[in-house]
């Protein structure tokens, strides 16, 4: 039931079609009697500027998530923006802070993380390699240095992209080891697909699975196919590994603590969540 006193959550994207957020986190608000709701809100990229300075000024808003295409844009337009926002170079997440200034955060690559974590693994001194620079790559990459690996090899076929990454990294993190130029999985303690590879019939893996060693743990972002084709060839050679939907609903948990809510755990989620993959 929506009040007057109902505290608005907007999530900014276009098209709006594909949301699924409102699926997972009203359910949750609802058995929880938060009294919070997420509500898509379509906005084309040439008013999406204005528009967000504007939604910030309702008395009701608690804040917004942000996806696609604004996720870059949005880091222009803030106050404040996190260190793993700056390295990623995307923001997913704003919230007014007590002075009224809008702060944005990056929750994907927290995800990542949180989920790796919960399976036992440990990710400070270890070895990565992220293959995709893109946006989730970026994120994923940003939140392991956070979470203080000791080296980590980013690869991206397009190369401006992927030196990109890297040099943010680098300024943020001086004291990590980053290369660049090679998706050889050898010898790393983690390896993750952040490419879409995987999400049609047919697509080459994103690396030489018979190069990873069986006490690597892979990760997934690839949500169309819980056991990817990825995932199939590294359960095969005994590694551990991380699907792709556990990112996500990894990943609402440090929303709602962004937004200052009860928080969750991923089963509580899965378990309301109005949505199946």
């Amino acid at each position: 039931m929506i009040t007057g006193k109902t505290k608005l959550i907007a999530h900014l994207g276009h098209p709006t079609e594909s949301f699924r957020a409102p699926m997972i986190f009203n359910p949750y608000f609802e058995k929880h009697g938060i009294d919070a709701v997420v509500v898509p809100m379509g906005c084309a990229s040439d008013a999406y500027p204005d528009f967000l300075k504007l939604l910030f000024r309702l008395s009701n808003i608690l804040g917004a998530l942000v996806t696609m295409p604004h996720k870059v844009t949005t880091v222009g337009l803030l106050d404040e923006v996190g260190t793993t926002a700056q390295v990623a170079g995307s923001c997913n997440a704003v919230r007014l802070d007590p002075e009224g200034r809008l702060v944005g955060e990056m929750f994907d690559g927290e995800g990542f993380v949180r989920g790796a974590l919960r399976k036992g693994r440990i990710l400070a001194g270890a070895k990565a390699l992220v293959v995709g620079s893109g946006g989730v790559g970026s994120a994923i990459a940003a939140s392991l240095a956070k979470a203080e690996v000791a080296e980590l090899a980013v690869y991206d076929s397009h190369g401006p992209m992927m030196e990109g990454l890297a040099e943010r990294l680098r300024r943020h993190y001086p004291s990590l080891s980053v290369s660049t130029g090679s998706k050889d999985p050898a010898g790393f303690d983690m390896v993750v697909n952040a490419t879409p590879l995987g999400m049609k019939e047919g697509d080459p893996l994103p690396v030489d699975v018979e190069r990873i060693d069986p006490s690597t743990f892979v990760g997934e972002v690839v949500m169309k196919q819980e056991i990817t084709p990825l995932l199939a060839a590294a359960r095969a050679r005994g590694c551990t590994f991380q699907v792709g939907t556990d990112m996500l609903f990894e990943q609402v948990p440090a929303y709602l603590e962004f937004f200052g809510l009860r928080s969750a755990t991923p089963d509580e989620l899965r378990a309301v969540a109005r949505i199946a993959y």
